[in-house]
């Protein structure tokens, strides 16, 4: 090769061209993994990990997504590990500077607009490495102990998007060939820090502010929606933040009233580019299940499992999903059915598996055998042995669990009255089912059985507990069916005798947030207010707390802001 030759394919592979490069065939690889090719799309990655950052970003991105949708402990432990590498290799492409000119390029705007192209998109990156990182902790730590304590790494992270988010307003910012990439990557970390923080409980949130912190709700939706609406590198992966937040964190750590109309417009796209799409699917079947038409979401999730074999563990994630479905049903054979499937073959919570199990044994008719000879009380007394610890937390939900199962270990247990219908409500399901009176009824009636039995059975100290465990449950029942004044008593029971309850602790505040709930949908915000406080302000220390502090915030949010306008995005931009 001559001089000059040589000289011209080097200007031929110039930065830029890099970046083009980089990022069409990231893109291709995102559109592998979803075809359902996972170890396709990873391995047209992995070569170029080491020395491209959209690569190396892009291979721990599909990891990190493969931990979010399984809670497996050792993917979350290689998805953590992985980002760590991408953000090494990002770090090679950022701009080289003093420490006082680092100091300043993420103070002062207007030195990031002498940075090239290449050098924002790095920013960008490391970034977004900080970001799913910070998410990765939030998934082992719903307490957020974590996330505070690496506060320095995530206020850097969110640091650095505000400030590309100012650039990109600058009427010096001058775009680049990549400039809808970069600033798809700018609305998702600013969408995703903003819807984020704003779900965060008060106390939390104190910490967060004192630190330079804030979330804005309606900010964040818009910001996603734009990014999902844009043709971008990012668009799919704000398309599937805003698919996680109106389909599962609005219910699991919310108050039930996720957008799913939303979610649809969003999903539709992919679906019909998609239509083997093992993530698609799922989130198909999570959206019918949330429309309460439960048959078609048991089809979803089969389909889901049908779809493809290699990622095995993406499976159980419709195993639970369709776990819940059978029970909403009231057949608890099928219910038991996948509680055990997961019991065998996950890692995420032994504990919470086998408790599911034996929860179903009780709801079992005289005359039902129990499939594999499992005893109900033995599968219990089993339960405390499988605590398990990731990241040295243990999880919120077998912490409930255990403490549930422990009064099993007597050599004459006192029985759980309706088990599977009390962990139901820990993952609001009463607010799925409410969609579907016949549903709701039917659940109403079993619930009607165990209030009878419990009264029929001798007094014992837990009566208080297990009386209130079912109040609750029935007042759920009673509210989706229109029996307002009924539920309201129910709710009103359960703290009218709060010195009576020995254990379940948690019952009072989640009393007191049901109630406001209901007075929030009558309109009565002043006393839902003060109720929401009061449960915020007077209880700690019990089961579920985290969770239950996030539902007061949701709840506390939508009292104090007006009714939402159904900002829509129209439909998301498919790669």
């Amino acid at each position: 090769m001559t001089m000059s030759e040589n000289t011209r394919d080097l200007a031929e592979r110039s930065p830029t061209s890099d970046l083009n490069t980089a990022l069409h065939e990231c893109m291709a690889a995102l559109d592998l993994f979803l075809n359902n090719k996972f170890s396709d799309a990873l391995a047209s990655l992995q070569a170029k990990t080491k020395d491209s950052m959209y690569h190396a970003l892009t291979y721990a991105t599909i990891l990190e997504m493969q931990a979010m949708m399984t809670f497996d402990p050792q993917d979350i432990l290689n998805a953590g590990n992985t980002m760590k590498e991408a953000q090494a290799t990002c770090q090679k492409f950022r701009k080289k500077s003093t420490v006082a000119d680092s100091i300043n390029n993420l103070v002062h705007r207007q030195s990031l607009e002498h940075f090239t192209e290449e050098e924002i998109h790095a920013e960008i990156c490391y970034a977004e490495c900080l970001l799913q990182r910070a998410a990765l902790t939030f998934l082992q730590d719903e307490n957020m102990v974590s996330f505070i304590k690496g506060g320095i790494k995530v206020r850097n992270s969110y640091q650095t998007y505000r400030e590309l988010d100012s650039l990109i307003q600058s009427p010096h910012y001058v775009k680049g060939e990549n400039h809808l990439h970069f600033e798809g990557g700018v609305k998702l970390g600013v969408g995703a820090f903003n819807l984020t923080l704003s779900m965060f409980p008060a106390r939390i949130l104190r910490l967060l502010e004192f630190v330079g912190f804030s979330g804005n709700k309606e900010h964040g939706l818009l910001q996603l929606q734009e990014g999902a609406s844009s043709y971008s590198f990012r668009s799919v992966l704000c398309t599937m933040l805003l698919l996680c937040y109106h389909t599962f964190m609005t219910f699991v750590l919310g108050t039930g009233k996720g957008n799913v109309e939303e979610a649809e417009r969003l999903l539709k796209p992919y679906l019909a580019r998609y239509p083997k799409g093992a993530i698609f699917l799922f989130f198909a079947g999570r959206i019918e299940t949330l429309k309460g038409n439960i048959d078609a979401a048991v089809n979803r999730y089969e389909e889901c499992c049908e779809a493809q074999q290699y990622w095995k563990q993406f499976h159980h994630m419709c195993y639970w999903e369709l776990m819940w479905c059978f029970t909403y049903k009231r057949q608890w054979k099928m219910a038991f059915f996948y509680a055990d499937l997961l019991s065998k073959e996950n890692t995420w919570s032994k504990a919470t598996y086998i408790y599911m199990k034996a929860a179903y044994l009780s709801m079992f008719g005289p005359d039902d055998c129990s499939p594999f000879g499992d005893s109900e009380a033995d599968l219990f007394r089993i339960v405390p042995s499988l605590k398990l610890k990731i990241a040295g937390k243990s999880l919120p939900t077998e912490k409930f669990a255990i403490r549930k199962a422990r009064r099993y270990l007597s050599s004459n247990p006192i029985p759980l009255p309706v088990p599977p219908l009390e962990m139901m409500y820990i993952w609001n399901g009463y607010a799925v089912i409410g969609k579907c009176p016949n549903l709701t009824e039917g659940m109403l009636e079993t619930l009607i059985e165990a209030e009878e039995a419990l009264a029929r059975s001798s007094a014992t100290e837990l009566l208080a507990d297990d009386q209130c465990v079912i109040k609750l449950l029935k007042g759920l029942c009673l509210k989706h069916l229109g029996k307002i004044s009924e539920a309201e008593d129910h709710f009103n029971y359960i703290y009218l005798n709060e010195k009576k309850v020995k254990y379940d602790h948690y019952l009072i505040p989640n009393a007191l947030l049901e109630l406001a709930i209901l007075y929030l949908d009558q309109d009565r915000r002043e006393e839902a207010i003060k109720l929401l406080e009061r449960a915020k302000q007077n209880y700690k220390n019990y089961s579920m707390e985290t969770r239950t502090h996030f539902r007061i915030q949701a709840a506390l949010h939508q009292a104090k802001t007006a009714p939402e306008n159904g900002m829509h995005s129209g439909a998301s931009a498919v790669l």
